[in-house]
């Protein structure tokens, strides 16, 4: 994620010397202080044109794209947000260390290398690099004013781009972490006195900065490229920022404006490219528009009237862009002899399309499904009580439905070992006598969403003679994503309009419209709850938004309008995030969603597996907000950073800045 330019990959590379909390990086090394004619730090010229600016720019769109791809391709990102919620846990269980018992194995220490906790989660990375992308929007901002070429519009366009970086990352900090430093420059001269800024402080900043990004940065129809930052998804990132700050009226004036003013509509019939899913034999898609809008060939096309905003990641040149590792990240591991048929055999063989003599194109599952190896897994809430609606499992609910494709059930694998009598039969969890016939149903044994994890890989799907790994899109394949769909605008302003009056009887409809166009039997009737609105984000935005942040978002909303959650529970901004245990009453409303829905707090999980034998999954309500790590409060040595409640090194009375004018004036203080 370096820039290709040499000179401009030498400048951020020692910029990462002045980000609190952030290892020296190998090019910042001793070595790099010796005197170099080749490395002088020179960002006055570098950045005194605008080609210096696109490349700035362009690191800020890879990297934003890198959060839902990479992290040592097992997409441990998204990933980590994801089990910081009630719709999934880690699941890798060969892993000693697997990331299950929260409460007890996350501290301050346990997350400064990339390789504690068996690889599992990526909460050191959510520091580490997203202060680094911080580093690279700042860089634009900072310099964007004294590059003379650029007429006025043009360096607020830039700026306002940089504002919408910086803001998203800083977002995500603030309800990942809490209190943390705010860096809005180049800092020239190492700093190690710096101090926690209020998230409050924070979050006004990022609204103050997203309103210029909505008046500067152009609508995507005016702007000949596709991926850049444009006047939608500022508009969407600003009105998640009123939310925050407790101005819902803003926040539905901006999702109104999105809905009825922008030119966008969501999808309500086929379009674009139909994908037949990778072997139409085995799988069979009715087409429908649930899976055309998650088509990464229909996308970014200009006929998808609901894409705010995407990001681009598809071409013929594979090596520019980044593989998403979907079919081997989320489905289940189902391909070994864990998982067996009633007479004893192993039931899902992986066929080889080479093998004439033994090939069946309709028992192909490795080709169609993927080779799944289970990192994370949904929770039986996710693939179940989810949809739930009205005391109904919406059968015509399009994004849970196995009869047109979209969806799998672990039924729908057929045994395909044609040594077992079970041979084309539907596998099964017990035999006769009830004994269970997988070893480990947590990564072996759960439904996936089809329609958002299945991606092609046109190289693969070639390679007709290849090993496991190189057969179809067995592991997944590099795709467009979305970043914003006017879907999400809906359920915004839901949220916003519940927080000024819960029983306004057009919530219902923001819901219903979403639900309608997802083919739903069963619409909301008369007032909602957040839960409601919580519900359908799930069922729509499943892998697209951040769940764990907009967990945390609502918790603060709800705290902080006073407006009660699904249960009757009301927050108070003073205690909802201080405070500690796993027992079911109190803490956040992100708490009481995982207490509730997940597999946490339950006690063991007794499994026939190597590895983490009897998994234990703990969340404690502590872990609102994840430890600063204990790396970026022992550098910062000549100040004090500001430890989260309930882990080592807390202390109320370490000084914070409460406003971010104030934090912004001591940046330039050593």
């Amino acid at each position: 994620m370096q820039p290709k330019n040499k000179k401009l990959n030498r400048v951020f590379s020692c910029l990462t010397l002045f980000l609190v909390g952030v290892v020296c990086l190998s090019s910042c090394s001793k070595k790099f202080l010796k005197p170099d004619p080749l490395s002088i730090y020179e960002p006055g010229a570098t950045f005194s044109t605008e080609n210096g600016l696109i490349s700035a720019m362009a690191l800020c769109d890879r990297t934003l794209k890198a959060y839902w791809a990479t992290d040592h391709t097992e997409m441990l990102t998204l990933g980590t947000e994801y089990i910081f919620s009630e719709m999934m846990v880690a699941s890798a269980t060969d892993k000693r260390s697997m990331l299950c018992d929260v409460a007890n194995m996350l501290t301050p220490s346990s997350e400064t290398v990339y390789q504690n906790l068996d690889r599992t989660n990526s909460i050191w990375f959510l520091w580490e690099e997203v202060y680094k992308n911080i580093m690279y929007a700042n860089t634009i901002i900072q310099y964007v004013d004294g590059i003379e070429s650029l007429d006025q519009n043009t360096k607020n366009m830039y700026k306002g781009r940089a504002y919408f970086h910086r803001a998203f990352r800083y977002m995500n900090l603030v309800c990942e972490f809490g209190d943390i430093p705010l860096v809005t420059s180049i800092i020239e001269v190492p700093k190690q006195n710096w101090r926690s800024t209020k998230k409050d402080a924070i979050l006004q900043m990022l609204a103050h900065d997203m309103e210029l990004a909505v008046q500067w940065v152009p609508d995507q129809k005016e702007m000949p490229t596709v991926g850049l930052i444009n006047k939608g998804a500022c508009r969407m990132l600003l009105a998640k920022c009123y939310l925050a700050i407790g101005e819902y009226a803003k926040a539905k004036e901006q999702t109104d404006i999105l809905i009825n003013q922008s030119g966008y509509s969501l999808m309500q019939n086929t379009f674009g490219t139909f994908n037949d899913g990778g072997e139409p034999l085995t799988w069979p898609i009715t087409r429908n528009v649930i899976w055309d809008l998650h088509r990464p060939e229909n996308k970014l096309i200009a006929a998808n009237r609901e894409v705010i905003m995407g990001m681009p990641n598809r071409g013929s040149d594979q090596e520019s862009f980044v593989q998403m590792l979907t079919m081997r990240i989320l489905y289940p591991f189902v391909f070994d002899s864990r998982i067996q048929t009633k007479d004893g055999k192993q039931a899902l063989l992986n066929i080889r399309r080479s093998d004439a003599a033994n090939y069946n194109s309709k028992y192909d599952y490795m080709r169609a499904f993927g080779r799944g190896i289970a990192t994370f897994r949904p929770t039986n809430f996710s693939t179940n009580a989810l949809w739930n609606v009205n005391g109904v499992m919406d059968a015509g609910d399009l994004r849970h439905n196995s009869q047109v494709g979209n969806w799998i059930r672990m039924e729908d694998y057929r045994v395909n070992n044609k040594a077992s009598k079970e041979f084309g039969n539907p596998i099964t969890l017990y035999n006769t006598n009830g004994a269970l016939l997988c070893s480990d149903t947590i990564r072996r044994w759960f439904d996936v969403p089809h329609y958002k994890f299945f991606l092609d890989d046109p190289v693969n799907e070639a390679n007709v003679s290849g090993s496991d790994g190189l057969r179809g899109a067995t592991n997944g394949g590099i795709a467009d994503w979305y970043l914003y769909r006017l879907a999400e605008a809906y359920l915004l302003r839901a949220e916003a309009k519940y927080y000024v009056n819960p029983s306004d009887v057009t919530i219902k409809d923001d819901l219903n419209a979403v639900r309608q166009r997802a083919k739903c039997t069963q619409l909301y009737q008369g007032a909602v709850t957040i839960g409601d609105i919580m519900n359908e984000r799930a069922r729509e935005l499943y892998w697209e938004e951040w769940r764990n942040v907009e967990l945390k978002r609502v918790s603060l909303c709800l705290a902080r309008s006073g407006q009660p959650d699904e249960w009757g529970n009301v927050y108070n901004l003073n205690d909802y995030d201080k405070q500690a245990g796993t027992g079911p009453t109190g803490g956040s409303y992100w708490y009481q969603r995982i207490n509730h829905y997940s597999l946490y707090n339950k006690g063991p999980i007794q499994i026939n597996t190597t590895g983490n034998s009897n998994p234990n999954y703990t969340m404690d309500k502590k872990n609102m907000y994840w430890p600063i790590p204990y790396v970026a409060i022992t550098s910062n040595y000549k100040g004090q950073l500001s430890q989260n409640y309930g882990y080592d090194g807390y202390d109320p009375s370490t000084p914070k800045w409460d406003n971010w004018e104030d934090a912004v004036a001591d940046e330039s203080k050593n």
